[in-house]
């Protein structure tokens, strides 16, 4: 038997209160992604068959430069949400975690400034 107040057992492990924000975030990028990916199967289809510099005048298009890079910003945060809650559940070494956490993002945050640029030099004709 213990004698300490089972509020001080239970301090630090309970709610953070960061929970629901990650959880939000990951049903929202979702969702935003249905849309996003219905747009890239319409660009796949109105597309197909079409040659380089057809493709080239359909991403100079504003809307449609603007949803291929929100397309690749928000697949690929909605990626590194979902390895994170991998990597928290399935990874017990504190410091395999924290190197694990560190590459996703970095990788993350890489391939989004890569794509972001690789549309834009689509876009602008270069």
């Amino acid at each position: 038997m213990s004698l300490t107040n089972p509020l001080a057992r239970a301090r630090g492990h309970g709610s953070a209160k960061a929970g629901v924000h990650h959880w939000f975030a990951q049903r929202a990028s979702a969702v935003l992604l249905i849309f996003l990916v219905a747009w890239l199967v319409y660009a796949a289809f109105a597309l197909a068959g079409a040659d380089h510099a057809t493709a080239q005048a359909f991403v100079a298009h504003p809307v449609n430069a603007a949803l291929a890079i929100l397309l690749v910003v928000v697949l690929l945060y909605h990626a590194m949400l979902g390895l994170q809650v991998v990597i928290e559940d399935y990874v017990h070494q504190p410091a395999v975690e924290v190197v694990l956490h560190f590459m996703t993002r970095v990788g993350a945050y890489f391939g989004m400034a890569l794509g972001i640029v690789q549309v834009l030099k689509i876009a602008v004709g270069n």
